[in-house]
């Protein structure tokens, strides 16, 4: 392999990270923090704004969709600045709003924004420049998402704190819009074949295959391989986002805020070390079986979150439940990377990420009603366990027809 400081694809992967930082930073851990500030400052119902938030992720979810016709279109490079651009725009409504009807107009640009710069968005980025070492360039990307999550909630509270939410909203929507411009005029605007690369950073002297024809959405969404994949992590994701909406409030009552806040922070950099350690780990491994042990260690957790109510008990379940986060975002094109065609991947990634988050959105308010139904997390906690168990099955369900890249139905 050759050594990582002299293939340019790992400066694009670490380009990635950064994206990946602030659009997690931005578009996923953000409005959690502005949700609290816009009620605080505005008066708005939580229930409001909760579903302003819900309809970000849900137009995100349609603009993820059309994604690789879009980077088809305008390249890699513009489509990330535009990215960009849309979720500052987007990040400076929110913030201005005077009326609650207006944030559903913010919902559009950053909804579109986040759409250009999260999971699909980092997936097409580093696929082009990576085959045999994929695993590790992905794992590198996504640890941007938590690193985002790690630095910008409380730089968030922050700087609304200090400056105000208009003032802060401004200030990091511009430094992402001149991080990002820089990043596409140095690394994203290049591709292998210009720089007579392979991936990986193999000499590209060999003649390339003729590319197989494109499948479209729907012979790609009707393989048995899909509808694992896509129902697997749908249902992964679903109690995932359940169980961290909530994590704080689960976890305050029997150990304090700040200390519950700490042990969300653990999580994460948890997130950051599985992710890592499954992408060095996993290389040729069955990738599925990943996934359902991924989705086990992550029982073990929600189990000791359920049943234990002591320090070292929570702990332990925040730690493991953390282990599997990073790898519900991570894995997934890792899966499709072995089982369809060169071809269909970019399509597949894309499809996948925008069913996972139209699932997943409406995951912190169904749990929070439960919650509110039970009077405790135990019910609540428990389904969660039960949809992880059940991903798992679906995930390993579909090892059966993946002796071979996507060729049936």
């Amino acid at each position: 392999m050759v050594a990582a400081g002299r293939f340019f694809g790992w400066s694009v992967a670490w380009s990635a990270f950064a994206i990946a930082v602030f659009a997690w930073g931005i578009g996923f851990y953000g409005p959690s923090v502005f949700l609290q500030s816009l009620h605080q400052t505005r008066g708005w119902p939580i229930s409001q704004i909760s579903i302003a938030i819900t309809a970000h992720f849900l137009l995100s979810a349609i603009a993820i969709a059309c994604l690789p016709e879009i980077h088809r279109r305008l390249g890699i490079a513009k489509t990330t600045f535009l990215g960009a651009v849309l979720t500052a725009a987007g990040l400076i409504l929110w913030s201005n709003a005077r009326e609650a009807w207006q944030l559903f107009a913010a919902a559009i640009p950053s909804g579109a924004g986040w759409a250009m710069t999260s999971g699909a968005a980092l997936n097409a980025i580093v696929a082009r420049w990576f085959d045999r070492d994929r695993p590790v360039a992905i794992a590198l990307a996504f640890n941007g998402a938590s690193v985002g999550g790690v630095l910008f909630v409380p730089m968030w509270i922050w700087l609304i704190r200090s400056i105000g939410f208009p003032s802060a909203a401004l200030f990091v929507g511009g430094c992402m819009v001149a991080l990002v411009a820089c990043l596409c005029i140095r690394f994203l605007v290049k591709s292998p074949e210009e720089m007579g690369l392979a991936p990986d950073g193999d000499a590209s002297h060999q003649t390339s295959a003729k590319p197989k024809p494109r499948r479209t959405r729907i012979e790609i969404i009707r393989t048995s391989r899909f509808i694992t994949i896509s129902a697997a992590f749908s249902l992964g994701l679903f109690a995932q986002i359940g169980l961290l909406a909530h994590l704080v409030a689960r976890l305050t009552p029997e150990i304090g805020i700040e200390h519950a806040g700490f042990l969300v922070s653990l999580a994460t950099v948890c997130a950051v070390i599985g992710r890592t350690a499954t992408g060095k780990w996993m290389g040729g491994y069955d990738r599925r079986f990943a996934a359902a042990a991924n989705f086990a260690v992550q029982i073990g957790g929600v189990l000791l979150l359920i049943f234990d109510s002591g320090p070292v008990g929570l702990t332990l379940g925040c730690v493991l439940f953390g282990l599997g986060i990073g790898n519900l975002t991570s894995l997934p094109p890792l899966i499709v990377q072995k089982e369809f065609e060169r071809e269909d991947v970019a399509t597949a990634v894309a499809l996948i990420v925008a069913i996972n988050q139209g699932v997943f959105a409406f995951a912190p308010a169904i749990i929070g009603a439960m919650r509110d139904t039970t009077a405790d997390y135990q019910v609540p906690f428990a389904l969660i366990a039960m949809i992880q168990l059940l991903a798992a099955f679906i995930i390993l369900l579909g090892r059966s027809s993946t002796r071979s890249p996507a060729t049936s139905p």
